[in-house]
């Protein structure tokens, strides 16, 4: 088999993982949007960020991707006038999450197009490579 196709199919599939983790992470985000503190002076929800870092496998020579670590976005949080709310402070507001619903769905349709190009890598690796065989066979 060509390495060529190996390390196509290698790069292509840290780069399946890597977008796992930023999906899973945005899903998360947004599951977590409109949460509140849940007493007075008390932090909602804080916002994760994926960070990646690319590196060469000395194996394959292909490049590849991971992710780097998950952090928390440092962006302040909202507040909301509640005065009902069981977390409101003496002004009647409440802490919510920095967590934008527009910027996360942007993100997640982002991180599930470069999902969908790099599985569309591996597939036409894996048929190419399957070529290959054929050929070998006849």
């Amino acid at each position: 088999m060509s390495s060529d196709l190996v390390s196509a199919m290698s790069t292509a599939a840290s780069g399946l993982r890597a977008q796992t983790v930023r999906i899973r992470v945005s899903a998360e985000n947004i599951a977590n949007a409109d949460s509140t503190a849940q007493t007075p002076g008390e932090d909602p929800y804080r916002r994760k960020i994926p960070t990646f870092q690319s590196f060469v496998d000395r194996e394959t020579g292909a490049g590849q991707v991971r992710v780097s670590g998950v952090y928390a976005d440092q962006s302040p949080f909202t507040q909301k006038y509640d005065p009902a709310h069981p977390a409101a402070d003496e002004r009647g507001y409440v802490m919510t999450s920095n967590v934008s619903s527009l910027v996360e769905m942007a993100d997640l349709r982002e991180a599930q197009r470069a999902y969908e190009a790099n599985l569309n890598v591996v597939d036409a690796s894996r048929a190419m490579m399957m070529g290959i065989v054929q050929i070998l066979k006849a």
